[in-house]
């Protein structure tokens, strides 16, 4: 299968040949695209890279009818309709880590600069003056750096700090003390408590609703007299006619900003006026080897998710993106296959309608209960929904739209620590299937209802109940047979001799309804339900 990736907005030729080395990936190279072009030819295409300069708006990502994958050569996905890509479950994916460097270099460049009177002094050695004693700068060593965000970039500027001889504390609630430990950062638990103590203060976190004019007028009261503020992360988080009035009554010492909430910057903006500002044209990115590194980035990204359905990148996957990902892949497929197994018990038994999931798991796979739900509610959904992609992305809010309950144990599950056990709940009717999924060693299902049982789900499989009596197994193995079904497992498990007993057979190929019925017909059996897991074996895209 052939896949069409258009890339636009001028990607490194690096990360382009990353999607052209693969044989089933067809890449077309644009130039920058007006918005109706790219609404005109987005349906032909499984993925789009670019920059900022291509917006993806909800009516693209509407009109991608075969659109998979959206890629940002960069940290931000401002440009991306991140809620509309998660409703029609299209990963978004961006490129975290590539300029980490050139922001972290252009910190303290710009705030270098800015100390020394750098910009002054270079327009004023071209203008033919030797003005060195109007250009008394300062230091960054002795002064107080406060961190607002101590994730991959603050996390570079605290270390370059310290190596400055300044005193580096920083506000994250998102970020656990031992990485405030291992960068030898003071952690201080209140937003204000750090601004009251900074000489300079930086913002590296994303822009969200939650940290959109972050720094206002109220919090830059609160900074030391004299003090820096810097804006390298996105425009919008420090309020600009805050910053302004606060740069022009003297208040703050002066700031450094590189990026702004309307970009380009306007030409009669008020911080183009003020002497006391460095601005430089959002350059954080760019740098040769940060754009190089990007593109790479997201392309490998974007190629694997198409090729292989692996996700793991997505910033609107629950979970995803941590380094123990890859360990849980057979949880994600077992939590998938387990609930499709339920879904199907339910449904032989006359319980069409699920009101509920849920999932419990063992104590390696407890910090993983969002993506594990997650991939449980593909597993009820997949063939299920018409005329939507069902995948990680969005089988939550889809689930969740259509009145379905789902939830998740806080605590562990006794037993093997990589047990897992989803309930799927009817009205008046439930099923509960468990099973282990150790890493690199598969997903097995070890449990079906009440009844023990062995059994590796894949292609198709069947759950039949029927009386333990003699020669069930071997009349339901002739009559397989009879229609050209092979048996890859058959494990039949029974509660006591003569009573009721169960049998989880895996198959190849499919079961249809007439091969059901006459399973059905078999005197001694009593229920066959009839699993086909397909797409759902991947919890990826459909």
């Amino acid at each position: 299968m052939k896949h069409r990736v258009l890339v636009t907005d001028e990607i490194d030729p690096q990360g382009v040949q990353v999607l052209r080395d693969h044989p089933d990936i067809l890449v077309d190279e644009l130039p920058t695209l007006p918005a109706d072009k790219v609404l005109a030819s987005i349906g032909d295409y499984d993925a789009i890279i670019g920059r900022s300069a291509t917006r993806i708006s909800a009516e693209v990502l509407r009109a991608g009818k075969k659109l998979k994958v959206v890629g940002r050569a960069g940290v931000g996905v401002d440009n991306v309709a991140l809620d509309a890509a998660t409703s029609l479950g299209i990963a978004v994916i961006n490129a975290p880590a590539g300029n980490t460097i050139a922001v972290a270099e252009l910190f303290f460049g710009a705030v270098l600069a800015f100390l020394r009177k750098l910009g002054t002094a270079d327009q004023s050695m071209r203008e033919g003056r030797w003005d060195r004693s109007a250009l008394l700068g300062s230091e960054i060593k002795g002064r107080r750096i406060g961190i607002v965000g101590l994730g991959r970039i603050g996390g570079e500027v605290a270390v370059r700090a310290r190596a400055f001889g300044a005193e580096v504390a920083a506000y994250d609630p998102y970020i656990q003390p031992a990485r405030f430990e291992a960068l030898r950062v003071e952690r201080v638990e209140k937003l204000d408590e750090l601004i009251a103590r900074a000489d300079i203060l930086t913002v590296h976190t994303p822009l969200t609703d939650e940290t959109r004019n972050l720094i206002g007028a109220r919090e830059l009261k609160l900074l030391p007299p004299g003090a820096i503020v810097v804006n390298m992360a996105r425009g919008g988080i420090v309020n600009e006619s805050a910053l302004t009035e606060a740069v022009t009554s003297g208040q703050l010492g002066g700031a450094v900003v590189d990026a702004f909430s309307k970009e380009p910057l306007a030409a009669d903006d008020p911080l183009r006026l003020l002497p006391n500002v460095f601005l430089t044209p959002h350059l954080g990115a760019s740098t040769v080897e940060a754009q190089r590194n990007v593109a790479v980035d997201v392309c490998i990204a974007v190629r694997d998710a198409l090729i292989s359905g692996e996700l793991s990148r997505s910033l609107n996957v629950p979970g995803g993106d941590t380094p123990e990902w890859r360990e849980i892949q057979s949880a994600l497929l077992l939590a998938t296959h387990a609930t499709a197994v339920g879904r199907a018990m339910l449904a032989s038994r006359g319980t069409k309608a699920v009101s509920g999931i849920e999932l419990a798991c063992g104590t390696s796979l407890l910090s993983f209960r969002k993506p594990l739900l997650a991939a449980a509610a593909v597993g009820l959904l997949q063939d299920v929904v018409d005329d939507q992609r069902i995948n990680l992305i969005n089988a939550v809010s889809i689930a969740e739209a259509r009145g379905i309950r789902l939830s998740s144990a806080d605590t562990a599950v006794a037993g093997d620590e990589w047990q897992i056990e989803v309930s799927v709940n009817g009205e008046r009717d439930s099923a509960c299937i468990a099973g282990i999924a150790r890493p690199g060693a598969g997903a097995r299902l070890s449990r079906i209802e009440r009844y023990k049982v062995d059994v590796q789900p894949r292609d198709t499989l069947i759950v039949l109940t029927n009386k333990d009596v003699p020669g069930v197994i071997g009349r339901v193995g002739t009559l397989l047979g009879e229609a050209g079904v092979n048996i890859a497992e058959y494990h039949q498990s029974r509660l006591e001799q003569g009573g009721d007993a169960l049998a989880a057979i895996a198959v190849d190929g499919t079961i249809d309804e007439k091969l059901r019925a006459r399973l059905l017909g078999l005197t001694e059996v009593r229920s066959v339900s009839v699993v086909r897991f397909g797409n759902a074996a991947s919890g990826g895209q459909s």
